[in-house]
């Protein structure tokens, strides 16, 4: 029975590579990956020689088909993202819900956890978190106010992923719409200028109108339940 690995891998630091995803990418015969180049340089570091090719959210009808060959002739591969866990806010998704579709019972899908922003920024943020509400990347325009709303009427803790363009604007629609609210900023996780804020979105965009220069970045944002 052929395998397709989940396969987590760092966000940032490169030593947050577990024993297992090492071990699973040494032995696969295939590593579908969202950049090659990203991934060579991981795989550089830890001696890994494996084969790769690329998947992602552009990828040909033609190139999910060759995939489809490779698991149907009980070849193993390993699914990775450029950083994290794959199909989580991430194209992977869609490989994963047509494999299970196609092949059923006869490919096995195996997760091999690891690094995630979204739970290492709730690890360190000090807001409630037995449950919480993930909201992936927002949409630019459509249903992007909708979803504000939503947040401020949480009673969980809200987490969703921002870049460095849009998050003055979120922090706007933030103030708006709930400006006592507690929200903390996870900036650049594991790597080196890793950040983390906590204040009001008033108190946050001042922040940033003073640090203009760590406005950089991927964001990870936590919103406190009401």
């Amino acid at each position: 029975m052929a395998t397709l690995y989940i396969v987590a891998t760092p966000i940032g630091n490169l030593e947050d590579m577990t024993l297992r995803a090492v071990r699973i990418l040494k032995e696969v015969d295939m590593i579908l990956c969202e950049d090659t180049r990203t991934t060579k340089t991981l795989l550089a570091k830890y001696d890994i020689h494996a084969s790769t090719i690329s998947y992602h959210a552009q990828s040909s009808h033609s190139k999910a088909e060759h995939i489809f060959a490779m698991l149907a002739e009980g070849k193993n591969l390993a699914l990775v993202s450029d950083a994290g866990t794959p199909a989580i806010s991430d194209p992977g998704v869609l490989l994963v819900s047509q494999v299970k579709e196609r092949f059923g019972d006869e490919v096995q899908i195996v997760p091999i956890p690891g690094a995630s922003a979204v739970v290492a920024a709730l690890s360190a943020s000090g807001l409630p978190s037995s449950d919480f509400l993930f909201l992936g990347f927002l949409p630019h325009k459509k249903g992007r106010e909708t979803l504000f709303k939503e947040i401020a009427a949480s009673k969980r803790t809200v987490a969703f992923y921002e870049s460095p363009h849009r998050i003055e604007k979120t922090l706007a629609s933030l103030k708006k719409g709930m400006p006592k609210r507690q929200v903390v900023l996870g900036r650049e996780i594991t790597k080196l200028h890793e950040q983390f804020l906590t204040g009001t979105a008033e108190e946050l965009e001042e922040y940033f109108t003073k640090h203009p220069e760590t406005l950089r970045g991927e964001f990870v944002v936590l919103v406190a339940p009401r």
